[in-house]
């Protein structure tokens, strides 16, 4: 990692604790960690920055997992200056790091429908890169474009055709750091938006874990879609059900565990490593393989290193 790094006005941390800023509480240090004042502090830390050097920007840590290794390069974590929400007419441009249930209810208030973002954790960043979505409703459904860093510095406006929504992906530039992003939502009233997402809370909160130290679905739905809601929304692909058939409900390494409340929620129970987590996923996604023919896809990302780089050996 290089040992001159460019000037800015935000936070620059060397050799930081990744765990404590996951929701899995897992992890190694990153090289740096580095927290932008604003885009323009991004736009001139890039630019500056060595080409060699790996960005991998994070979100609140909600969908993550941090390898015990860490990671090695720069981690940029948005904050304070890129959390906004701005509502115009029907258009709602919201900061990457802005929370994904605030904007939905900063959208209810002024009568725009972006409910299905209530009960999905993580931030805007995150939500438009993973094309979050459930109950029928995904992120590009609703986006219109995203303000981004590229890797060299440079600012963009990127659209839908640019991104290549699909379910789970989408195929942001490699080291780009979005800032925010604007979406088209259909009008609704108020207090039925409202309505809504409190029932949608309610479920959520009988059916998933959410009590628990988790980090959201772990795999992708076979189906290939987020669960609809609908009394008719059929189950037999969905990632829980086949873990289940496959017996995987409940098993346990070290201190992680398959959620025993809703099976596709791989939960840190105490004391689990970055390590354990991911090893029972892998476990998970074999003995369903070896079941039905079915190979899981990881929802959640993991990044960095599985052990700590060694040190340097003395001339």
């Amino acid at each position: 990692m290089t040992k001159s790094l460019p000037n800015v006005r935000g936070t620059v941390t060397r050799n930081k604790d990744l765990g404590g800023l996951t929701w899995l509480r897992v992890g190694g240090p990153a090289d740096v960690l580095f927290q932008p004042a604003d885009v323009e502090d991004l736009a001139a830390f890039l630019s500056g920055l060595p080409t060699e050097v790996p960005v991998f920007p994070m979100g609140v840590g909600s969908n993550l997992i941090v390898r015990d290794g860490g990671v090695r390069g720069v981690v940029i974590r948005l904050g304070r200056g890129f959390n906004g929400i701005d509502i115009d007419s029907d258009r709602v441009t919201a900061g990457a790091a802005a929370l994904d249930a605030h904007v939905a209810r900063k959208a209810a208030e002024a009568g725009l429908d972006l409910t299905f973002l209530r009960t999905i954790p993580g931030s805007i960043g995150g939500a438009v890169r993973m094309n979050a979505g459930c109950y029928g409703s995904y992120t590009g459904d609703v986006f219109e474009s995203a303000e981004v860093v590229l890797r060299d510095g440079t600012r963009a406006t990127l659209s839908a055709s640019d991104l290549n929504f699909a379910y789970r992906s989408t195929t942001l530039p490699e080291g780009a750091v979005m800032v925010s992003a604007t979406f088209k939502a259909p009008n609704g009233d108020p207090e039925e938006l409202t309505a809504r997402m409190e029932a949608q809370l309610a479920k959520r909160d009988e059916t998933q874990p959410t009590k628990d130290r988790t980090a959201g679905s772990t795999f992708r739905n076979p189906a290939g879609f987020s669960s609809t809601g609908r009394e008719d929304d059929t189950h037999d692909l969905k990632a829980w059900k086949v873990i289940d058939n496959a017996g995987m409900r409940g098993a346990t390494r070290g201190g992680a565990v398959m959620n025993t409340m809703h099976s596709n929620f791989l939960t840190n129970a105490g004391g689990a490593t970055a390590a354990d987590l991911e090893d029972l996923g892998e476990e998970v996604r074999k003995a369903v393989y070896a079941q039905s023919g079915i190979t899981l896809q990881w929802e959640i990302m993991r990044v960095g290193e599985r052990d700590a780089p060694k040190a340097a050996k003395k001339q």
